[in-house]
């Protein structure tokens, strides 16, 4: 989902600088569409954008409306049909459901300071949008608004500080996760690879963990290729809840692995070796398929090819 998480860093950006920006976000449809309710686009002063309310079909029209409320318009809601551009004899788009959308400027100074507090410090917070004129925004749940509720992100924990930790917290920077590398080698911690979104834990894993348990929608993976690191935090997150475990490796390195850990609480939940089966070879394509089979657990899929399957392609979206 294309929420306020995902287009806030635009947003913010341009708020600093001084440039107005307009929201607008999806908050009905009738009918099939490619995008869930609630997704985000914000249009900025300068005509640049970010975020999505479709598979690209309705993003002009929703960009000209923005842009005639950056002008001065008020705020609005506004009905959007894909393919409401077209001449009659032009097929339409398969997702033809009619959006209705809400375009809005963004959130004034207070609202907007609570928003990247929330975020920044992953909190909590409930931020709505009225659904009548003058549409505007409140702080908290409230009855006739348009909510969307900030939450804490979902952790993937990366044990061991490599050059494939720091390509997944890459990759993952996209998925919703809050990643966090723990690794008790300082230099590995200080090679300068890892993305800024990821936070770096000089610690063994194990006593980590101890303090900051994790949940059944949380993750973790084992990268370190040291026995001595891995072992340990898959024996303490074994024995809790973790909805995703995984360690990296070969078919027989975790035959090894197995057999060290062998009467470890939670061990017939392990996945290894990490991954979904792709073929790939380098760290580019190794972190795509263990993402992918940690997407695939998260939405109860197999991972199986699309073109042979029968369910919705994109889960809830129905």
């Amino acid at each position: 989902m294309s929420g306020l998480r995902e287009v806030w860093p635009f947003v913010d950006a341009h708020h600093r600088a001084g440039r107005p920006v307009v929201l607008a976000r999806l908050v009905g449809r009738d009918g099939p569409g490619s995008r869930p309710i609630g997704d985000v686009m914000a249009v900025a002063g300068d005509g640049t954008w970010h975020g999505s309310l479709s598979g690209g079909c309705v993003e002009g029209i929703v960009v000209d409306h923005a842009g005639r409320v950056l002008a001065g318009a008020p705020a609005c809601l506004v009905p959007v049909s894909p393919g409401g551009e077209l001449m009659p004899w032009e097929p339409a788009p398969a997702c033809a459901g009619d959006l209705r959308v809400l375009i809005t400027p963004a959130p004034p100074p207070p609202v907007h300071a609570a928003i990247t507090a929330a975020l920044a410090t992953d909190g909590t917070l409930d931020v709505g949008t009225a659904l009548d004129a003058p549409y505007d925004w409140r702080l908290g749940a409230t009855a006739g608004a348009f909510v969307e509720r900030l939450r804490p992100r979902r952790r993937l924990v990366l044990v061991g500080a490599t050059d494939l930790a720091a390509t997944i917290a890459a990759m993952a920077r996209h998925l919703g996760r809050r990643v966090v590398i723990v690794d008790p080698r300082a230099g590995h911690l200080a090679s300068g690879a890892f993305p800024a979104s990821a936070a770096l834990v000089r610690r063994w894993p194990d006593e980590w963990l101890r303090h900051h348990p994790l949940d059944d929608l949380d993750a973790l993976i084992t990268l370190s290729h040291d026995p001595r690191i891995d072992d340990l935090a898959l024996r303490t997150v074994l024995a809790g809840p973790a909805g995703y475990v995984a360690a990296l490796g070969s078919r027989a390195t975790h035959r090894q692995r197995l057999a060290r850990l062998d009467g470890t609480p939670g061990i017939a939940r392990l996945r290894g070796p990490a991954g979904l089966d792709l073929g790939g070879a380098g760290i580019g394509e190794t972190a795509l398929s263990i993402l992918a089979e940690l997407v695939a657990l998260d939405h109860g899929r197999t991972g199986h090819s699309l073109y042979s399957g029968h369910l919705p392609i994109r889960a809830g979206l129905g």
